[in-house]
């Protein structure tokens, strides 16, 4: 597996991560733990070397997971997590305090099973306390050698600026792919600028992408996707012209949507590191394959000649969640 550098910080990771959040929370039931040990296991014995985990995936279950799978090479690999809800309870609204941002280092570390946290981002913005004052915090922790390189999820341009202007950040994490392109507007630029990483989480449209999902296809009741107004079956049905463009070129290439739509990501800039997850060791090996997969400038081209004539259907998280991002 090649590796990427996460902007000007000197944060090495395969050029493709693994999102983790899946194993315990948010797509159905949680997959079985020695399940799940095995896929984490069989990823980094492919090439991947960067995790993505955080407290609210469970909520803690997802870290103790990691901790427990990740632990025999522990050195060799490079792990984010995250802070900002309430007990780590996104229904319970945010709270980056810097009294919590310490707190929830301390219980990370310990349910990682490490003595320092790669990675360390703020889940969302918190509007009741200043990105300077997460800044300080966050600096406060890395003399202390508890968090290496500290990030954002879902944060806007001046956010960025402001955090970034105390405490370099490392990296930006947010939704970017193929069919939610928001990113380019503001985000992207900043990041450039500012010599930042972008790590996109649902960079296969939480799946869509993938082809494997249709108008008529049965989400389990706890699955996320329920509330998803692009995942409404009107929208999954209005939506499949994306997947076809992807078939289109993936049937040139002797490869799948799910991977075109991949090396579409890295091939936008090398400072980005989509993170797809799955539960799937044939889905893990596919998405592996992406990294090795070179997208023409003609291909290119003609994906975005292609992507350009669709108006995607459906906004990607309900209003109450939408509020989140950002800030």
């Amino acid at each position: 597996m090649k590796k990427r550098i996460l902007g000007k910080s000197g944060l090495e990771v395969s050029a493709l991560g693994l999102g983790c959040m899946g194993l315990s929370f948010g797509y159905g039931p949680a997959t079985d733990q020695q399940e799940a040990i095995r896929l984490l296991r069989a990823a980094y014995e492919a090439g991947v070397t960067f995790f993505d985990t955080a407290e609210a995936y469970g909520p803690y279950v997802n870290e103790e997971l990691l901790g427990e799978a990740l632990s025999p090479f522990r050195r060799e690999v490079v792990i984010a997590t995250k802070f900002g809800f309430k007990e780590g309870k996104p229904d319970l609204g945010m709270d980056s305090s810097s009294a919590n941002i310490r707190a929830v280092a301390e219980a990370s570390l310990r349910r990682l099973k490490t003595d320092y946290i790669d990675l360390f981002y703020q889940h969302r913005v918190d509007p009741n306390v200043p990105i300077e004052e997460v800044a300080d915090t966050v600096k406060e922790l890395m003399k202390e050698g508890k968090i290496k390189h500290w990030g954002l999820s879902e944060a806007g341009a001046a956010t960025i600026r402001r955090a970034n202007a105390v405490q370099p950040v490392a990296a930006l994490q947010s939704e970017y792919s193929l069919w939610f392109r928001e990113p380019e507007q503001e985000v992207l630029p900043v990041l450039e600028e500012l010599g930042i990483g972008f790590v996109p989480f649902s960079p296969l449209g939480k799946g869509f992408l993938t082809g494997a999902i249709n108008e008529n296809t049965q989400f389990d009741k706890t699955d996320f996707r329920n509330i998803v107004p692009r995942f409404s079956e009107d929208n999954r049905k209005a939506n499949q012209s994306f997947v076809d463009l992807l078939k289109t070129i993936a049937v040139q290439k002797h490869a799948t949507p799910a991977q075109i739509a991949l090396a579409w990501l890295l091939a936008q800039k090398p400072w980005i590191v989509p993170i797809p997850g799955t539960t799937r060791l044939a889905r893990l090996q596919e998405n592996i394959g992406a990294a090795s997969l070179e997208l023409t400038p003609e291909e290119l081209a003609a994906i975005e000649t292609g992507a350009a004539q669709i108006s995607v259907q459906g906004a990607r998280y309900p209003e109450h969640l939408q509020k989140r991002v950002g800030k």
